[in-house]
């Protein structure tokens, strides 16, 4: 097999292209846990927020990928609650876990200001985040 990077062509027996697929897939799989939520990468480009100690998909939502929850963020109003997570399709308490993600993921600059109910509040001046890379 034959691999181009960079311009520059690298050439693998199988047994080395197995290892390669594998480190890589290792390399795009991250789940990131924070207090009360969690994010994973998946190696298909997907990303699901979910519970933190949830093992059910009843506690978690698939976004095609990152950039997809970023949008939604963005459309939110400055303060939003559940309620307004809930307008974009969300039913449930997937919409509380995902106001709690979006306060707790450190991409969206974001925080908690009510818990009764749940509401955060998107900061007024917008700084620089570690984005993942989608």
């Amino acid at each position: 097999m034959v691999v181009e990077l960079d311009g520059e062509e690298f050439r693998l027996s199988r047994s080395e292209a197995a290892e390669l697929r594998e480190a890589l897939g290792e390399a795009l799989h991250q789940r990131v846990e924070f207090f009360r939520t969690a994010g994973e990468y998946r190696e298909d480009g997907s990303y699901v927020v979910a519970r933190r100690s949830a093992n059910s998909a009843g506690h978690s939502k698939v976004f095609e990928r990152f950039a997809e929850l970023e949008e939604l963020y963005e459309r939110l109003p400055t303060e939003f609650t559940a309620d307004d997570v809930g307008r974009t399709g969300l039913t449930g308490g997937r919409r509380h876990m995902l106001v709690r993600h979006l306060a707790e993921h450190p991409a969206f600059d974001c925080e908690l200001v009510s818990r009764q109910p749940l509401t955060a509040r998107k900061s007024e001046v917008r700084t620089e985040r570690p984005m993942p890379a989608d």
